[in-house]
């Protein structure tokens, strides 16, 4: 796919006003970006309950049916907010209010705000699912939750980190340098799933050897809302890049293809 080049906003170029403004664009997407990292970090102990104030298995302290609908709306606001401001209308709208370079690290600060207000206000529910007493099996659980963390990170950056969450685009704007549309490529475990960052939210979600109420209700919501950000992905990729709709009938969306039945993949594209 050919690249797409982008000119910066003539309020960004030249002057020192114009420096001054993409200094402020770069500060801002450094910004976003520290907030998203301790973000994530915070998550990890939120749903491993290790090292953080309140964690997803917390004590109970809100009555069965306020806890349900107070991390149902929780988690309703974060699936709106990261659905919604990525599709491509609504990103169209942003630019009329911000510089464009500056859209990707207000996507990214919105995520991370929502998920922070989630963290802040969610009500453990008690009581427990299941519980793994065996030793092994919690250690091989255990390490299934922090592969899936491991592989969430590591796929962000083989399809780009930077550019995923507005650094690149803020650092670009900042050398007056023109945005290049990275093309689709499909490197290591993209060649086996198409969506191995999904795979790690699940390991992530589901790996667990205590599973709770509240656990398992955010797994459950979590992973309903993944299926469906899937579908809308998927169709803003497809008109975006004409090489997915092979991409999609030669790969699986979650899980490889293994034995007998797997089939190479040859990606023309890659």
């Amino acid at each position: 796919m050919s690249k797409l080049h982008r000119p910066q906003p003539e309020n960004l170029r030249g002057s020192f006003a114009g420096l001054l403004q993409r200094l402020v664009v770069l500060l801002y997407g450094v910004v976003a970006y520290a907030i998203f990292f301790a973000t994530f970090l915070y998550a990890i102990g939120f749903v491993g309950n290790v090292v953080v104030a309140k964690s997803i298995d917390a004590p109970a302290l809100a009555p069965l049916g306020l806890a349900l609908l107070t991390n149902g709306a929780l988690l309703g606001l974060f699936a709106v907010q990261h659905s919604l401001m990525a599709r491509p209308f609504f990103k169209r709208w942003l630019t009329r209010l911000i510089p464009e370079p500056a859209e990707r690290s207000t996507y990214v600060l919105f995520s991370s705000l929502a998920l922070l207000l989630l963290f802040a206000f969610w009500q453990p529910m008690g009581g427990v699912v299941w519980q793994v007493e065996n030793e092994v099996a919690r250690a091989l659980i255990q390490l299934g939750f922090a592969f899936g963390w491991m592989l969430v990170l590591v796929t962000t950056f083989l399809i780009n980190h930077f550019d995923l969450f507005g650094l690149r685009q803020v650092w670009l704007c900042f050398r007056q340098r023109p945005y290049t549309s990275l093309k689709f490529t499909t490197p290591g475990p993209y060649k086996l799933v198409r969506h191995p960052l999904y795979v790690g939210w699940f390991f992530a979600f589901w790996c667990t050897p205590t599973m709770t109420a509240a656990h398992l209700f955010f797994a459950v919501m979590t992973t309903v809302y993944i299926l469906v950000a899937i579908r809308l992905e998927e169709r803003d990729l497809e008109k975006f890049h004409p090489e997915y709709t092979e991409y999609k009938l030669r790969t699986p969306m979650l899980i490889p293809r293994v034995g007998a039945n797997a089939e190479p993949v040859h990606h023309a594209f890659d």
